[in-house]
């Protein structure tokens, strides 16, 4: 059966955290309340299934199999798939068919991936093509790369849909691993992936049920419409927020634009006189958010964030009442860990779902790395990578 459309992601350029697109910008408010939608949340999203926000949830509190020392090696509930059949004699080849690495988030993750190619011997040759953000030329770099005779064909998908073909006649051909977005074929050997977005939306929500009064003005803030790892992270937080006594009094979309961010929460401030909570499905613009409300001479109420060092220094600078779910970027360590399994003949889940972590006030400490850039990413899993923390920007303490 192919992967579920609610675990994957499917838009070129997109970063989970702080992510970019070439589609049009949109402003949307939320809908008006309705009988069913008492707290201003809206119609729920077409790409909600009830059956993935059930089994997403429940990971969260699953204790994940693997080295305790090592989340990029674990694994939640795996289901083992025997390799035997791609099992040879080393040195090996491998190659990366990458969307593209035009943000941060995908900029830490490209670093992390090559210094853990550095750490295998057994890697003879490691090619990678990046197919900036557009599917066309993915299209052709996975073609490009079928004739290199690689071992394995790790593949980062552009978009969901349109890879998949290109996907699938590679599968025919060598074994590959599908990782970060998904496809919709399950000819990959391993599809690796955070728990994912209903995760994520529903740890931020909850934790604005927690710190916000009954009757609280939340703002939600969105990046864009129609992706669905964004959609699964705002669906969960809808449905967490229906079942609260939060009063959502916009779902605005700011295309992850840092003025526009900043501009649409002073509106709504002056709008509403207070927000008592924010709410956004990634992270990279929460340091414009909390300006509006310091712009404006009030306090910043409950917010969340993500693992970016800028938000996190911040948080801890001005005291905030945050949370930040996180999409590790640690992942990019895993394919090339995956890949080696399989040509060793060894077995590996066949959906490699990894832990993702949150970062609390009570673990705020561990993630924030002041000798590190403004936007690096605190799960990069690299600390004990050769060249860190040079080579991702930072300064040696």
């Amino acid at each position: 059966m192919p992967r579920p459309k609610a675990a994957i992601a499917v838009l070129a350029a997109l970063v989970i955290a702080g992510c970019t697109t070439d589609k049009p910008a949109t402003t949307q408010s939320a809908a008006p309340a309705t009988s069913s939608q008492d707290s201003g949340t809206g119609a729920q999203s077409e790409f909600f299934v009830q059956a993935d926000f059930d089994a997403q949830l429940a990971m969260r509190s699953k204790t994940p199999q693997g080295p305790a020392d090592k989340p990029w090696e674990q694994a939640i509930d795996p289901e083992m798939i025997d390799t035997s059949r791609y099992k040879k004699d080393g040195p090996y080849h491998l190659c990366f068919s990458n969307a593209a690495v035009d943000n941060p988030w995908r900029q830490v993750g490209w670093k992390t991936m090559q210094a853990e190619v550095g750490l295998h011997e057994e890697i003879g040759k490691f090619t990678a093509l990046d197919a900036e953000g557009k599917d066309d030329k993915q299209i052709s770099d996975i073609a490009e790369l079928q004739a290199k005779e690689c071992d394995a064909l790790i593949v980062s998908p552009n978009t969901t849909a349109t890879l998949t073909p290109a996907v699938t006649a590679a599968c025919a051909k060598v074994p590959v691993i599908v990782f970060d977005r998904g496809v919709e074929t399950d000819c990959p050997v391993t599809f690796i992936k955070p728990i994912g977005g209903y995760a994520f939306g529903a740890d931020a929500a909850e934790f604005l049920t927690e710190k916000v009064p009954a009757g609280g003005k939340v703002l939600a803030l969105r990046i864009l419409p129609g992706v669905d790892v964004l959609e699964t992270r705002w669906s969960a937080a809808k449905a967490v927020f229906d079942d609260s006594r939060l009063q959502v009094v916009g779902v605005e979309f700011t295309d992850g634009d840092a003025a526009k961010t900043k501009s649409i929460v002073s509106d709504y401030i002056q709008r509403h006189g207070t927000i008592d909570g924010v709410w956004m499905d990634a992270g990279a613009t929460a340091v414009a958010a909390i300006e509006a409300f310091e712009d404006a001479g009030l306090p910043v109420p409950p917010i969340n964030g993500e693992d970016q060092q800028d938000f996190l220094q911040k948080w801890k600078d001005a005291g905030l009442t945050a949370v930040a779910p996180t999409y590790p970027t640690y992942q990019w360590r895993t394919p090339i860990i995956a890949a080696l399994r399989i040509l060793r003949g060894e077995e590996v889940p066949g959906e490699w779902n990894l832990p993702q972590p949150k970062v609390t006030s009570e673990n705020l400490q561990t993630y924030l790395k002041p000798d590190m850039p403004p936007l690096h990413y605190a799960l990069c899993g690299c600390e004990d990578l050769p060249g860190f923390p040079e080579d991702w920007g930072g300064k040696k303490g």
